[in-house]
């Protein structure tokens, strides 16, 4: 090669390597730095799962009333299937939904109002905005616009739009036949560089917790514990829950990071749930999804505030994207529950309090008492018809066990002598006791063994009448809720008297008396009864407590559900005509005889 050619070719390469080291190093570098610094920024986005959100409404004085706060903001008509009321169009704010089928009291005057508006003392409300990394994209005050018809309903979604922050946003507000919201977005990149979007859900509720609740529904307010109410969620198939009480403490989620996020990677939802009514936010659930509990402090009062995020999008310029999300508030019915959770949303039955320990009993129990009501037309016939089933398999344990206890009431007179004869030798009448039990084959437990097997039964139906809706207002012959307390009372003669029972039990110390209903008294009748055919206790003192159990137990019961305590008293009757029947075949004479012979005029030897 010519000296002068080996010299440019050398130079050329020289130019060619600086050329590939300085494109390199000024142009390719930066690029796949700032596409490593988008992707990492994406990525701790979906680490952290919930942007800053905050205070996510802007403070405002509270209005004296629902009607004054719902006139203060622009809104769109909500009347669907099952659901009434409006969206505020500023913030496409979910703030006044009343349920259609549900009231306040049983005299079904009053929809049940479950979402109240922002500028309300106990304003409840939830909405889905758009955030990018902690800075809004839209929020409660975005102003949307309305595209076509601006009454929601079940048949007709609405369109509203949005474009500002470098976003062009055409969001679809559908509501089904039953409680969920489906809100639909298409978003297109405007801008000139990518974004990277997360869809964020809030929901909020303003005010003292006590005092929310009894605004909601005042019948259904304090729990005693029977019900959980808080906040609900499911992260990734596991169930978590916190009560309000202990939110209102500070308490967050549970298994949460020191930020207060908990992640899931599997789906999931997160909301408030009372004792029977829920609001929830489910994120769309093939994406990622972090929950935050928040608690803000306000001059007005104390706000509880839960926030959910769904994985953050990349967006390029001029690409668009969809996205899904929900709101659940309404009922907590299970027949809805179930088709939810079919359709996707896991484990959203569990939303019911169906209890710890008792899950097995309680589930599968209230759908043997619905496929009876739907036999028998209602709940009360429905609680009557369970009680033969549950005896049914019982009935050879029944019968052993009467059996048993004609045995045993045949030995008072044989059992009183030997208490007498070894009165001052503890050791040998106890001796003397089993001898008389082994010759005459008798059992002194074998008539427990019935009551114990249907112990579980009692607590599980307890516990049904309790949380499930179904059994809210739902009436039976003069009982008009069989969810709340006997609604008669002495005090009012048996209702004659236009009090209230309720209003007669508030009476100081005798309303305890006084308070007392005809299914609670009933029990104690039936109770007596069963006790009369039964061994009386041979010990003095036992004998006198068992005499007072009846009248204790009328007490107890009076607070009771009157579905439970009707449950109860019919099992009682059972109890008594199996018990009798049983009795007089093994030629035992009864309480009831002795009462009858004497009404007649007979002789003992007679009867």
């Amino acid at each position: 090669m010519d000296p002068q050619d080996q010299r440019n070719f050398i130079i050329a390469i020289v130019l060619m390597l600086v050329f590939v080291f300085g494109y390199q190093t000024f142009v390719l570098q930066p690029q796949e730095e700032a596409r490593l610094e988008a992707q990492e920024q994406a990525e701790a986005e979906r680490e952290t799962g919930v942007p800053q959100a905050g205070d996510t409404i802007e403070p405002v004085a509270a209005a004296e009333s629902v009607e004054d706060a719902l006139s203060a903001n622009t809104r769109l008509t909500l009347d669907a299937a099952r659901v009434d009321g409006s969206i505020r169009l500023r913030g496409a704010i979910l703030d006044d939904l009343q349920l259609k089928d549900h009231y306040t009291t049983v005299e079904r005057v009053n929809e049940l109002r479950l979402l109240r508006p922002t500028n309300f003392d106990h304003g409840y409300f939830a909405s889905w905005y758009w955030f990018d990394g902690n800075q809004p994209v839209t929020g409660p005050a975005t102003e949307w616009q309305v595209q076509g018809n601006p009454t929601l309903s079940t048949d007709n979604p609405v369109t509203l739009t949005y474009e500002g922050n470098g976003v062009s946003i055409e969001r679809t507000i559908s509501v089904d036949e039953n409680y969920m919201f489906t809100y639909s977005d298409r978003l297109t990149n405007t801008g000139s560089e990518a974004r990277t979007l997360a869809p964020l859900g809030s929901i909020r509720r303003q005010g003292q917790w006590k005092e929310f609740l009894e605004t909601t529904d005042p019948g259904s307010s304090n729990t005693g514990g029977m019900a959980h109410m808080g906040l609900i969620g499911v992260f990734d198939n596991n169930l978590t829950w916190r009560n309000y009480k202990n939110l209102d403490k500070g308490k967050g989620l549970k298994d949460s990071d020191d930020l207060g996020v908990r992640r899931a990677s599997e789906g999931g939802w997160l909301g408030f749930t009372d004792k029977y009514w829920m609001t929830t936010l489910i994120p769309q659930q093939e994406y990622e999804f972090a929950g935050r509990y928040e608690r803000l402090s306000r001059e007005s009062g104390p706000v509880m505030q839960l926030t959910v995020a769904s994985a953050a999008r990349v967006i390029e310029p001029g690409e668009t994207v969809t996205s899904e999300n929900r709101i659940f508030a309404g009922a907590k019915e299970l027949a809805v529950l179930d088709a939810y959770q079919e359709g996707g949303v896991p484990r959203f039955d569990d939303a019911i309090d169906w209890g710890n320990i008792l899950y097995y009993i309680t589930k599968p129990l209230f759908s043997l008492l619905r496929w009876l009501e739907g036999m028998v037309g209602t709940f009360g016939l429905a609680i009557l018809a369970l009680t033969v089933l549950v005896r049914l398999p019982l009935v050879p344990l029944y019968n052993q066990s009467y059996k048993s206890m004609a045995k045993m009431k045949k030995l008072a007179e044989p059992m009183k002598e030997i208490q007498e004869r070894f009165k001052e030798d503890p050791q040998r009448r106890q001796q003397e006791v089993m001898k008389l039990y082994q010759r005459e084959k008798a059992n002194p437990i074998a008539g427990c063994i019935p009551i114990l097997l249907t112990i579980p039964v009692f607590f599980a139906l307890y516990k049904v009448l309790f949380v499930t809706i179904e059994m809210r207002h739902a009436s039976f012959l003069y009982i008009n809720d069989l969810s709340a307390p006997d609604p008669t009372a002495i005090g009012n003669l048996f209702g004659l008297l236009p009090w209230a029972a309720a209003d007669v039990k508030a009476i100081p110390i005798i309303g305890l008396v006084i308070g007392i209903g005809v299914l609670p008294i009933l029990y104690g009748v039936t109770m007596s009864g069963i006790q009369a055919l039964s061994p009386p206790p041979t010990d003095p003192t036992q004998k006198m407590i068992m005499r007072f159990l009846p009248l204790i137990f009328m007490f107890v019961f009076a607070g009771f559900a009157a579905g439970l305590v009707l449950y109860w008293v019919w099992s009682n009757v059972l109890s008594l005509v199996q018990q009798y029947f049983i009795m007089r075949r093994n030629g035992v004479e009864t309480e009831l005889d002795k009462l009858i012979g004497r009404l007649l005029g007979r002789k003992k030897e007679d009867v």
